[in-house]
């Protein structure tokens, strides 16, 4: 992702509302094709009658578009501009989004798999394009703000649809009988008229950033991250340090957003298509308290420590705590109207406050003292997001190892102490 050697779209004293409204658009869009694979899942492991690691492929093949279209995506851009590159990834996005209706009505996984691939190449695309476009809108002095606002508006988008879909979809029984073929179908149907819709709404975004009137991103001059310049960048050990913790970071994030609907199927709770909004409500509130305490009380590092600290814990106390145990639940959720739910289904849901601020406080540390190879620096951190294929994968082979739904969280652990190491000392080494 080329950032450098750019101008701004538009001079200083023209209005960003508009270029706000479309980057915050795209980065709504974003919201709700990412965080939707934590309703969809549990919902096709129930209607497919998927094992645990099958269903995770469900969200690694998503993911693994990031490593499959990443490079590409950026030639692309190059090639057609960021507006145009916007509107491409949504028009891929819309056209998956159609492929999930034969995926239904044929009740075939490999179409599944496919739609999901594909929709996640389309995210890929926008994401390469939409980034940047935030950066450079206006002052990169008050880039940061803009980026926070995209931020609160992907997870806001991340509480509202897993309702969203409950509402639109028929989900089947959750006590541990084996679904009758006619409620298969009767499932299976009920995502027909959402994918239609969801397509036919993408499109209209793709149309927005296609024809709005703005200017472009342009290039000064004509340059792109070399092989020379990725070497370089690789002998700076706090930025691959940094790459590694991105992708061990987002495997973690994908895991408490992705899985805990499939953990509260197994627990046999009928709004399991909703506990993935738990999760992003979380990390709103811990966006909100970065948001405030960074960097006046409190720096980036010793934000990343206690993350890391506070992971670690939590992911302990999902993979000890009792089922049968509901104190959380009645002392957050309970006197304000909420559901009784299990501790450790309410832990992984606390994990995405302890997720917050590490994508926020792992970039600038990674990026430090980079000068002119901050742009190759910034598509390797990106290329980082492919690690939300390897988080499921890992924890579904843990369940069908012998460690069980809860067992099997205790892959984060060692997520968690990677992130941790390089909070205290990998971001500061500068040599090999």
């Amino acid at each position: 992702m080329e950032t450098v050697d750019q101008k701004q779209i538009a001079p200083e004293k023209q209005s960003i509302l508009l270029p706000m409204t479309l980057a915050g658009s795209m980065f709504f869009i974003l919201g709700c094709i990412t965080w939707l694979n934590g309703a969809i899942t549990p919902f096709l492991q129930q209607m497919l009658e998927l094992t645990p690691l099958h269903a995770a492929f469900i969200i690694a093949s998503f993911y693994i578009a990031v490593t499959i279209a990443g490079i590409p995506s950026a030639m692309l851009i190059k090639r057609v501009g960021y507006k145009n590159g916007m509107a491409i990834g949504c028009a891929v996005m819309a056209a998956s989004a159609l492929l999930y209706i034969p995926a239904a009505q044929l009740q075939k996984i490999e179409i599944f798999l496919c739609a999901q691939l594909l929709i996640g190449v389309g995210q890929t695309i926008l994401q390469t394009a939409v980034n940047p476009y935030v950066v450079k809108m206006g002052s990169e002095d008050s880039a940061a703000v803009r980026v926070c606002i995209m931020g609160l508006l992907n997870k806001f988008a991340g509480v509202v649809v897993p309702y969203m879909f409950a509402a639109v979809t028929v989900a089947g029984v959750t006590d541990g009988d084996v679904l009758s073929q006619a409620q298969k179908d009767i499932m299976a149907n009920s995502l027909i008229a959402p994918y239609i819709a969801i397509s036919g709404l993408i499109f209209l975004f793709a149309a927005f950033a296609k024809f709005s009137p703005l200017p472009d991103l342009v290039f000064e001059e004509e340059s792109s991250s070399s092989k020379g310049e990725v070497r370089e960048a690789m002998r700076h050990p706090h930025l691959v340090l940094g790459v590694i913790a991105i992708a061990l970071y987002v495997a973690v994030e994908v895991i408490a957003a992705d899985t805990i609907g499939s953990y509260a199927l197994h627990l046999g709770i009928a709004d399991y298509s909703i506990m993935t909004s738990y999760t992003m409500k979380c990390m709103l509130v811990g966006y909100a308290i970065g948001i405030v305490l960074i960097p006046r009380y409190m720096t980036q590092q010793s934000a990343l420590v206690m993350s890391a600290v506070s992971g670690i814990v939590v992911a302990l106390l999902v993979v000890f705590g009792s089922n049968d145990s509901y104190l959380i639940a009645n002392a957050l959720l309970v006197p304000f109207g909420g559901p009784e739910l299990p501790d450790p289904l309410l832990c992984i849901a606390l994990l995405g406050f302890a997720n917050a601020m590490v994508w926020p406080a792992v970039w600038p540390l990674a990026l430090a003292g980079l000068g002119k190879l901050t742009g190759t620096a910034s598509g390797l951190l990106i290329m980082g997001i492919a690690g939300g294929a390897l988080g499921p994968l890992l924890l579904g082979l843990a369940n069908m190892s012998g460690l069980g739904p809860q067992g099997a969280y205790s892959v984060m652990v060692p997520c968690y102490l990677y992130i941790l190491f390089y909070a205290l000392k990998g971001h500061k080494m500068r040599s090999w």
